[in-house]
This record gives C-alpha cells, sequence and structure tokens, in this order.
C-alpha cells in the first residue's frame, strides 16, 4: 500500500513538473517571439530611414542635373546664335557620322 501512495506521489510529482516545464517553454517562446518582433521592427525602421535618404539623394541629384542641362542648353543658344553658320556644319557633320554608323550597322546585320 505504502509503494502505491509513493507511486501516486511519484506520478503526481511528475506532472506537475511536466506542467512547470510547458509553462516555461511557452514563456520563453512568447519570450522569443516578442524579440523577433522587435527586431523586425527596428529592420523595417532603419530600411524607412534609409530609403527615405536615398528618396533626398535622388531628389537633390535630379534637381541639379536639371540646372545642368539648363546652363548647357543656355550656353548651346548662345552659340548658335553667335557661331549660325558653323552651328549648321557642325550639327550637318554630326548627323551624317550618326546616318553612316546606322547605314553601317544595318550592313553588317545583313551580313550575318
Amino acid at each position: 500500500m505504502n509503494s502505491t501512495r509513493s507511486f501516486r506521489d511519484d506520478t503526481r510529482a511528475l506532472r506537475d513538473d511536466a506542467g512547470g516545464y510547458a509553462d516555461d517553454a511557452r514563456g520563453l517562446a512568447a519570450q522569443a517571439l516578442e524579440s523577433t518582433r522587435d527586431y523586425a521592427n527596428q529592420a523595417l525602421s532603419r530600411a524607412s530611414d534609409k530609403m527615405r535618404d536615398l528618396r533626398w539623394g535622388m531628389k537633390d541629384m535630379a534637381n541639379r542635373g536639371a540646372s545642368s542641362m539648363s546652363e548647357y542648353t543656355r550656353a548651346t543658344g548662345r552659340y548658335v546664335s553667335e557661331q549660325p553658320l558653323k552651328s549648321a556644319l557642325i550639327a550637318a557633320a554630326v548627323g551624317a557620322a550618326v546616318a553612316g554608323l546606322i547605314l553601317a550597322m544595318r550592313r553588317n546585320r545583313n551580313d550575318y
């Protein structure tokens, strides 16, 4: 009889220990989930900051490019108004060179 009671007590103790281990495991899993969630939120925040910085950098670069193009356009307009004959000859030479390249590329493609 005494051994039956001891067996029951041992079983009850094991069950209590198993329940405690399960509670510990649930607690650790919850902590791991919260830690992962915090890490993901921090990573997302850093990525968002980087994208915002990149967007501002690209905006600045586009503005600088637009102002450079504006300067080149004004300089070209001045040159054409000051040197009309020379400008026309340069334009004709560039056009002839581009047409020659296109014809050469077409001819090479037809040869293959």
